[in-house]
């Protein structure tokens, strides 16, 4: 296998410029957004475009990557494509606040994901895994798999994050979640352009009703909690002791709602996308879907999976890393240069993007050998070990690397583990699915499969 962090990052990199013309690039915003990227970002080191109003500079070498994201972190902010994009949904939460903002609400969460309260959650995710296989089993029509993800995971993070927030409709908080993203590529191509906020585009009155809807259920949900006693020890109660620690400041109720709604759609969303796209390739892989009910075998002998099992799965965690590196559920990091600096030896100025497409990064022809295939052996033994630690990342990357990290890993071999042994699924015949970026990584058509007990 060949490495780009095999190169001296030390000296220049090789810039690609793009010349896609801008009616190329718009075309491709409104079809599929993952295809506006410059097509050179699969093979070279970093790539400059400009487009509209737009100068960007999208980083594919991992030790690059590593610079950016960590060495010059203080000089990149979010910017103006996340906070248009995300702000009106989830506030300024952990995943859009900037500096000081950014930096105590990590702290004020970052208990709640310590190593020993995650292995308390694994009977909830057990427990949830094991209601959606007995829906599974009573079921009689295709099974959308997407949607069962988003509602497995769902219950998940209602029994460990908001406990006795049953109330909240699964249902409707998945349809308010895709309305929101459904006109993300009219958002791109606005900002991009620099369009003015009132510019009215198809899907917008969907979205701000379905911000509405989830950000009014959220706040019910604080209101009633902050009139108990904090007795349930969940995310929220941390939320609602948590104080900034230099001017020991609460959160207010808007903030704890803007967290609350950066752990409820892209918690829950990411991880049941990357299961989704982890059953559509077992279920083209069965080789590779028999090893790992071996393995499951081998653990559980048979029985019921137990939370002391989950460890012991590492063919299973890799299978789903496979998945991830496919298709990364969160494809793409986008930062705004906020004060100027050099990225090998390419001048960034204040104002430019900086991109680092994760899907191109796991899919790159001088990173991954046969980069399209699926291969869980590469998270495995050596080859896990091997690699440069930011050529693989569907979480992120440096100081805001994804907090539920561990979480969602732990989560995703539950679910598998509970699943897999007691049901096969198969595609429908068609076409296979088309990813599609709506801020996440989706399929454009159901991943829709059929369910039957294994023999």
């Amino acid at each position: 296998m060949t490495t780009l962090d095999a190169l001296d990052a030390s000296a220049p990199a090789a810039l690609f410029e793009s010349r896609r013309p801008a009616l190329s690039v718009i075309a491709a915003l409104l079809r599929n957004p993952l295809q506006a990227m410059p097509p050179e970002v699969y093979r070279e080191r970093l790539v400059l475009a400009r487009t509209g109003k737009r100068t960007s500079l999208y980083v594919c070498d991992p030790a690059l990557i590593q610079e950016a994201l960590t060495k010059q972190a203080g000089k990149l902010g979010k910017g103006d494509l996340i906070r248009k994009v995300l702000g009106p949904a989830i506030g300024e939460g952990l995943l859009t606040a900037d500096g000081a903002h950014w930096r105590w609400q990590r702290q004020a969460v970052a208990s709640g994901f310590q190593h020993e309260r995650l292995l308390g959650f694994l009977p909830a995710m057990i427990a949830a895994a094991e209601a959606t296989r007995e829906r599974w089993q009573a079921a009689s029509a295709p099974l959308d798999i997407g949607h069962e993800m988003m509602r497995t995971t769902f219950d998940i993070i209602v029994e460990t994050m908001l406990s006795g927030a049953q109330a909240l409709d699964v249902g409707k908080v998945e349809q308010a979640i895709s309305d929101y993203l459904e006109p993300s590529n009219f958002m791109f191509i606005y900002n991009l352009f620099g369009a003015p906020d009132w510019l009215p585009y198809p899907g917008r009155g969907k979205a701000r009703a379905s911000t509405r809807y989830l950000r009014e259920s959220l706040t019910g949900l604080v209101a009633q909690r902050r009139a108990q006693a904090p007795e349930h020890g969940d995310l929220l109660d941390m939320l609602l002791a948590s104080a900034d620690p230099e001017t020991d400041r609460a959160m207010s109720d808007a903030e704890i709602v803007d967290n609350l709604l950066t752990f409820v759609t892209a918690g829950h969303e990411t991880t049941a996308l990357g299961l989704a796209w982890t059953f559509h390739l077992l279920a083209q892989n069965r080789d590779w879907e028999a090893r790992v009910l071996d393995e499951i075998a081998g653990v559980t002998g048979g029985g019921p999976l137990r939370p002391a099992h989950i460890a012991d799965l590492p063919l299973t965690k890799a299978v789903f890393q496979e998945a991830m590196r496919l298709y990364p559920p969160a494809p793409v990091i986008t930062r705004q240069v906020e004060a100027p600096f050099a990225l090998g030896g390419v001048p960034l100025e204040p104002g430019m993007v900086l991109y680092v497409p994760i899907h191109a990064v796991h899919r790159h022809e001088r990173l991954w050998e046969r980069p399209d295939v699926f291969d869980p052996s590469r998270f495995m033994g050596d080859a896990a070990r091997g690699r440069h630690r930011y050529a693989y990342l569907p979480f992120g990357a440096g100081p805001r690397i994804c907090i539920g990290s561990a979480f969602a890993t732990m989560e995703a071999v539950a679910i598998l583990a509970v699943l897999l042994p007691g049901l096969r699924l198969d595609p429908l015949p068609g076409k296979a699915p088309e990813p599609t970026l709506k801020i996440t990584l989706r399929p454009k058509q159901p991943l829709l499969m059929s369910a039957s007990p294994r023999g």
